[in-house]
């Protein structure tokens, strides 16, 4: 069973940067593609970026041009750089491993919380 943890969150002012990390405890190439999700309290939980195991990518349009999703597959980590961080911003950020077979298989993190506030 692999296990994703994610760090690097806090509280940062708006315009202030965060680089997230999703450290995995197998390959992350062992996935068809991982992605960071987030859920604001009271909303649903939505797609940031993703990231496929070739090195596509795709983004949430309201973080395009701000976040960037990356991977090191040498140490089985998954990135996401936050830029010009908005108040909207502020969620609980979850790291997602996703494989398909004949039943597809979603792995999660726990977790970490992202405040933007002045």
């Amino acid at each position: 069973q692999v296990q994703l943890v994610e760090s690097g969150g806090g509280l940062v002012q708006p315009g202030g940067s965060l680089r997230l990390s999703c450290a995995a405890s197998g390959r992350i190439d062992s996935f068809n593609d991982m992605g960071w999700y987030r859920q604001a309290p009271g909303k649903e939980r939505e797609l940031v970026a993703a990231i496929t195991r070739g090195g596509s990518t795709n983004y949430k349009d309201s973080a395009k041009g701000r976040f960037t999703i990356s991977r090191d597959n040498a140490v089985d980590t998954v990135y996401l750089q936050m830029n010009n961080l908005k108040p909207e911003d502020t969620a609980v950020y979850l790291c997602n491993g996703h494989r398909r077979g004949l039943i597809d298989m979603n792995y999660w993190g726990k977790g970490t919380l992202v405040t933007v506030s002045s």
